[in-house]
């Protein structure tokens, strides 16, 4: 992975995903990653960064508690979700994996959400997907 995403020349940073060997690079600079939790079937929301070569976790949302997944004491429940300020070190990449038993990543910027099979134009199912910043070409 790292020859496939790695750092060029250019200016600004864009986001990498990798799946089965398959590379996509986003031109942005933030975005939010939506999951449902595959006992619960609730929903998840993380708000992400690019800061420099790292991915900074900003914001979470959870839509509700249970199998695993309690909401952390300083979350505070807004219009319905608990939300909270991870205290967490960016990091240079996030690995995502699928049961397959709640469908999809959900990955939005502006306005539009898209799955990861929508991202890399084919099904990417159970295989695990990589996260990582990377230089504009």
């Amino acid at each position: 992975m790292a020859a496939a995403c790695a750092q060029r020349g250019g200016s600004g940073v864009s986001l990498c995903l990798v799946s089965a060997g398959v590379v996509k690079t986003l031109s942005i600079a933030a975005f939010t990653l939506m999951w449902t939790h595959s006992v619960e079937k609730v929903d998840w929301q993380e708000d992400w960064r690019i800061t420099g070569a790292r991915l900074e976790l900003v914001q979470a949302r959870v839509k509700g508690s249970g199998a695993g997944m309690e909401p952390p004491p300083e979350a505070r429940l807004i219009d319905g979700w608990f939300r909270w300020q991870p205290k967490r070190a960016a990091m240079p990449e996030v690995v995502l994996g699928n049961s397959g038993a709640a469908g999809e990543w959900r990955l939005c910027h502006d306005g539009n959400c898209r799955t990861l099979s929508d991202i890399f134009g084919h099904p990417v199912g159970t295989d695990l997907t990589t996260m990582k910043a990377c230089n504009n070409p």
